[in-house]
């Protein structure tokens, strides 16, 4: 008995004394005094703020905080928004047509997509989105106010955005739609060269590209070059990245991903079968809209030396995410992983750089200068409290001041549009000409030069 005594004893010794034991031991205790700090404050809000508080509220935004000290595309996915993306994988949604992201708890278009209500009425990347449905943006998270943009078909929605060189808040009412986007649209410029405008990453957007390429080799019999344009492509399935890559690659790595272990990668290759281009000319055309699926395509061919990217810029959207399960109504979305081009460059926070940068010149200034200042005041931040316990009356006047502001707020905007209805308009819906595109003609030019420089040399 003693002997066993003494064994046990010296188990037990091992084991608080084995260092990798002890370290664990160690952080345990830690996470523990960490997690009791957090309980000492749940007691005091709840036992002495001045109102009763929802616990179950609490923590949820305790949840939320914590996830936003990781970066913009981890997030807590409550009930609502959690049951909501799993009916939006199930069926149509109505949407706007624009990809968001959050800076320094800004709301900020990544791009509005085309053919959809928000490219229609005038959005553009880098719009800060401050106000949906004349509510303030401040202090709520990425899913909220996706949330909030989404909703019943034909239902119209109210943003308010500011936009870069312009002081005065920008009003837009927008109708929602099923977004069905259409892939691929193709232009031939100069009866030799092939503009292929990816418009996002979705089902079949390979077999898209190549057909349009085929059918541009039968018209032309001669195709000099390609020009890939995947400006303002927010991305999009990543197997279709790899697909569209492979058109133009023998073989080789179209993308890795890197998670926590460097050591574990996830590899994807160039696919050998189907359609190939490897010997046409290709100009791929990226500016800062250009994100996820489109700085892949354009990583591999940069890496590759199979293409020239010209441009501006790209987005820098290059990390990989997961929705996993807490329980059967809540859920977390985490980044897990890094994307990588294929000489191992990483794509997060950097972007892809142009081999030649061209800017996107427009040739019209803005024509009126007036400078209409609003600042955002404690009573526009979400949840703000409120200086008493208000009494019947008083929320009744605040109600009906509240409902006459959103009146004045909708003649001011009615006014707006009908001053300029007739010129937004036309710009907006006017035809898309290559010829008139700076970008594209640059990319043709070097098509050109490339072909002549090789004929030169021949």
């Amino acid at each position: 008995m003693q002997k066993i005594l003494i064994t046990l004893l010296g188990v037990s010794t091992l084991f608080l004394t084995n260092p990798v034991f002890a370290a664990k031991d160690k952080k345990a205790k830690s996470r523990f005094e960490k997690l009791e700090l957090f309980n000492k404050v749940l007691f005091l809000v709840e036992s002495q703020y001045y109102r009763d508080v929802d616990t179950e509220k609490l923590i949820q935004g305790a949840i939320r905080g914590m996830m936003n000290t990781l970066d913009p595309h981890s997030a807590f996915l409550d009930q609502e928004v959690f049951t909501k993306m799993q009916e939006d994988t199930k069926g149509e949604f109505g949407g706007l047509g624009i990809e968001v992201t959050q800076k320094d708890g800004v709301l900020v278009i990544i791009t509005p997509i085309e053919d959809t209500p928000a490219y229609r009425a005038g959005m553009k990347a880098g719009d800060r989105i401050v106000e949906i449905n004349h509510e303030s943006t401040v202090g709520i998270t990425l899913e909220e106010a996706v949330e909030r943009m989404r909703g019943d078909l034909k239902q119209k929605i109210h943003l308010g955005v500011v936009r870069d060189g312009e002081e005065k808040i920008k009003h837009f009412e927008l109708k929602r739609e099923i977004i069905k986007i259409r892939s691929v649209k193709s232009h031939l410029v100069d009866k030799k060269y092939a503009l292929i405008r990816l418009i996002q990453f979705q089902k079949n957007s390979g077999e898209e590209v190549r057909k349009a390429i085929q059918r541009y080799r039968k018209k032309t019999k001669n195709l000099a070059g390609i020009v890939l344009d995947l400006r303002a492509n927010p991305g999009g399935l990543l197997e279709e990245a790899v697909n569209v890559s492979s058109i133009f690659l023998k073989d080789g790595i179209v993308v890795s991903t890197e998670g926590r272990d460097p050591k574990h990668k996830e590899i994807r290759y160039v696919k050998k079968t189907g359609h190939k281009e490897l010997d046409i000319p290709v100009v791929v055309l990226i500016n800062g809209a250009s994100a996820s699926a489109s700085e892949i395509v354009a990583g591999a061919l940069q890496d590759s030396k199979r293409a020239i990217i010209m441009g501006t810029q790209s987005f820098g959207k290059g990390s990989v995410q997961t929705v996993a399960k807490i329980d059967k109504v809540q859920g977390v979305k985490l980044t897990i992983a890094q994307y990588m081009t294929p000489t191992g460059r990483k794509i997060q926070a950097v972007g892809i750089r142009p081999d030649i940068e061209v800017t996107d010149f427009e040739g019209k200034w803005v024509d009126e200068n007036k400078v209409e200042g609003r600042y955002i005041r404690e009573k526009d931040l979400r949840n703000h409290l409120t200086a008493t316990i208000e009494t019947a009356d008083e929320k009744k006047r605040r109600l009906k001041a509240e409902k006459e502001e959103r009146k004045r707020r909708k003649q001011r905007l009615k006014d707006l549009k009908n001053k300029k209805a007739a010129k937004k308009q036309d710009d907006i819906f006017k035809k898309y000409n290559p010829r008139e595109d700076y970008q594209v003609m640059q990319a043709v030019k070097y098509l050109k030069g490339f072909k002549l420089f090789k004929t030169m040399v021949n």
